[in-house]
């Protein structure tokens, strides 16, 4: 074992031969390869404690060179890095929600670049406000009076409770305290504002008398929490959004709307269930709204705050604002976002989400028929691929359980099981996702972007057993 041991090459000698094999890693920190490399040799260790590795031949760098550079390249990938979804979730939280519409995608790194005006007045070389950047152009499309951008929709609802309610009580309906991704649940994020929650009606039923009787000197506003991430169905009532607002200036107090996912677009004409837009809510009289930019809207992670100019006032005025504030990357992306909703024919061609839960199922047979004949003549007969009828989802929490009727290219592999083939898929550059159903891998094209089927075809390639 000492002989095996001493056997094993230098740093040095590794580090130059590798650097013959793939020059551009001389950009990489020196310290950094070396730690790699180390990480490489101490499993040859452990392969030698093991008994796996007796024969000193076997540790000379040449026959090692080329495990030596698989795993050095591995590990020198971004953690964060491109992924192929074809899972046929438009709004997958997993893969980063929303894709960026290209003209966000170019602010964002015109943004990254160099100096911006961020807190700049360009009018008076002065000290201006970041919220300035977005808020024109949220108050145009949403109708509200004025807005506000932090960095996620908790943000948002933590901010306003603890702006408004702090050290009291907010009323809210039962049905209405929805667990989000992560385990999240809304009733947690209300309370870590300092603000009790109090409770009205039954899971399914809850009536206006409900949130009446519950109004007592504590109260410090009324909320609703759209369940965005299910439904309730059968018998059921839930207060509508008008008679609440009556409610509360009856008493002279708040009514905050939590849109949860948040829409400007109301699209009922795709056959998709009709969905309060924010615009709707402002006009329905909230003094406050709050909902994402990363979801429905297809923006950056954001939350966005809309509502009645005193109320938003008093947000910006919160200590807790500066730690909740949006950064230059996501605003210069939300910005470029929301100026394709000037246009609302312009944002549903260009904002990747609204493209893919609007993408016609004529559309995406045709795309799925495309693949397929790719993929027949580049792997060689070692999958069975036949096309499905099936239904893709939206996700991020958004109109749920509603299907989009879409087609999907089904794998049946011949040297392996669909589930060892998504396994290998994870390990390809990009990985590719897609979905098991009845002992298939299917691709769901309507969430493959533009160019990316050649990238498919070549993840499969390498991914199937010869």
């Amino acid at each position: 074992m000492s002989q095996l041991f001493r056997s094993l090459p230098s740093m040095d000698a590794c580090l130059a031969a590798l650097l013959r094999l793939e020059p551009t890693w001389a950009t990489q920190p020196r310290p950094f390869l070396r730690d790699i490399v180390a990480a490489y040799w101490d499993g040859v260790r452990d392969d030698i404690r093991a008994g796996r590795c007796t024969a000193p031949e076997e540790l000379a760098l040449p026959q090692r060179l080329p495990a030596l550079r698989d795993f050095v390249a591995s590990r020198l990938r971004p953690r964060l890095r491109h992924v192929i979804n074809a899972t046929g979730v438009v709004i997958h939280t997993n893969m980063g929600r929303s894709v960026l519409a290209g003209e966000a995608a170019e602010a964002a790194r015109m943004a990254a670049a160099g100096y911006s005006n961020l807190e700049l007045d360009l009018a008076t070389g002065g000290r201006g406000s970041r919220y300035a950047l977005v808020e024109e152009l949220i108050c145009r499309i949403s109708g509200a009076e004025a807005a506000m951008v932090v960095n996620n929709n908790a943000a948002a609802v933590l901010l306003v409770l603890d702006t408004f309610c702090k050290g009291g009580e907010v009323i809210v309906s039962r049905g209405e305290l929805v667990e989000i991704g992560g385990s999240f649940r809304i009733p947690e994020i209300m309370e870590k504002s300092g603000a009790t929650l109090r409770e009205v009606g039954a899971t399914n039923r809850t009536h206006l008398r409900d949130y009446a009787a519950a109004i007592n000197g504590s109260t410090k506003a009324l909320m609703r929490v759209h369940t965005s991430n299910y439904r309730i169905i059968g018998f059921h009532k839930a207060v509508g959004l008008e008679e609440l607002v009556a409610l509360g200036r009856e008493h002279g107090l708040p009514v905050i709307e939590d849109l949860g996912s948040g829409s400007f677009m109301d699209f009922s004409d795709c056959g998709l269930p009709g969905e309060p837009t924010v615009q709707s809510v402002v006009r329905a009289g909230a003094d406050i709204v709050t909902f994402s930019g990363d979801k429905v809207l297809g923006g950056p992670q954001a939350g966005i705050i809309v509502g009645r100019a005193e109320a938003v006032a008093a947000l910006r005025a919160n200590p807790l604002t500066r730690a909740l504030r949006q950064d230059k990357l996501c605003l210069a992306a939300l910005e470029a976002t929301l100026r394709l909703y000037l246009d609302p024919e312009k944002a549903r061609s260009s904002v990747p989400t609204l493209r893919m839960m609007t993408a016609a199922p004529e559309e995406l047979a045709r795309r799925a028929r495309a693949l397929a004949r790719l993929l027949r003549a580049r792997l060689d007969g070692r999958a069975e691929i036949v096309l499905k009828k099936d239904a893709s989802r939206v996700g991020g929490g958004s109109f749920p359980e509603c299907d989009l009727p879409t087609t999907l290219v089904c794998l049946r592999p011949r040297g392996c099981s669909a589930t060892v083939l998504k396994q290998r898929l994870l390990d390809t550059a990009p990985p590719l996702l897609g979905r098991l159903e009845h002992d298939a891998f299917c691709l769901d094209p309507r969430t493959l972007l533009d160019g990316e089927n050649a990238l498919v075809a070549r993840a499969l390639d390498e991914a199937l057993p010869r």
